[in-house]
């Protein structure tokens, strides 16, 4: 298809993709794959590969915004990452901190009322990261209309662990009863805090069929749906993501009329 078809095309389909998403997931949980190879598919830097990304998520926000998603998790850096070489590290982490001071001038976080928040292990980040983080949490702590959730050195088995452990000292010091010991005493302890919904949609780019690590309980006790696709990060589109509202939207659709739900859905090219 050449670009000028396309262009004329895809704002119709876009509209013929809108008009089927019917059901609208509360919390989608984003893995953004794919930055590294797409910089070196246009024989770029690595860096330029996250900045394209980190462009393509502003864009995604408006988009969730406008469908009526309240919360989005972006799966931005895991304790996995850690082994990446030095001079990326240092890029990555620079990034994540402009884009935390931008929250204060951001517009956008204003007007659409966007709460930002950290979940992963703060211990584990640079202390300038962690300052510009906690002053875009502060500045947002007022807000209620959209959760923007951003998971940096997060792990998902390390988040139920530490949940285990933090139970276990309050058995230990007799504050939960064992009999007590429920999922909803886990849960309570997840994420120190940050309280987020289940999961009912996580989408994966870069045509990577796995969920690596994110969100486990959140996502599989809710037994959420899942779409995987081919674009790099950076490539991903509005049109990709209404793709994947409908996988949901046809999920719920399977469950309402009381049939199995089909929950994963691969397509996509680049």
């Amino acid at each position: 298809m050449t670009g000028r078809v396309r262009r004329l095309i895809e704002p119709l389909y876009e509209r013929y993709l809108e008009l089927q998403c019917t059901a609208i997931p509360r919390h989608i949980a984003i893995i953004q794959d794919g930055n590294r190879r797409f910089a070196r598919e246009i024989g770029a830097d690595t860096a330029v590969g996250h900045r394209a990304g980190a462009d393509t998520t502003e864009r995604l926000l408006g988009w969730a915004c406008d469908l009526g998603v309240e919360h989005i998790t972006l799966y931005a850096f895991s304790t996995e990452n850690f082994r990446r070489e030095p001079a990326e590290l240092e890029e990555l982490f620079a990034l994540f901190r402009e884009k935390f001071l931008a929250v204060v001038s951001d517009e956008r976080v204003h007007r659409y009322g966007i709460r930002v928040r950290m979940v992963g292990d703060r211990g584990m980040l640079p202390p300038d990261l962690l300052e510009a983080i906690e002053r875009a949490e502060a500045l947002t702590a007022g807000y209620s209309r959209f959760h923007l959730n951003i998971a940096l050195a997060y792990g998902g088995r390390n988040e139920i662990v530490n949940a285990a452990r933090r139970l276990l000292a309050d058995v230990a010091a007799g504050r939960v009863p064992v009999s007590e010991i429920s999922p909803a005493q886990v849960e309570a302890r997840l994420a120190e805090g940050n309280d987020l919904p289940p999961v009912d949609l996580i989408i994966r780019t870069g045509n990577e069929c796995r969920t690596s690590n994110f969100l486990p309980w959140q996502a599989n006790g809710n037994e959420c749906a899942v779409y995987f696709c081919a674009p790099y990060w950076p490539q991903f589109r509005k049109i990709d993501l209404l793709r994947a509202v409908r996988v949901y939207r046809q999920r719920v659709a399977q469950e309402a009329a009381g049939r199995p739900a089909c929950g994963t859905v691969i397509t996509g090219s680049r």
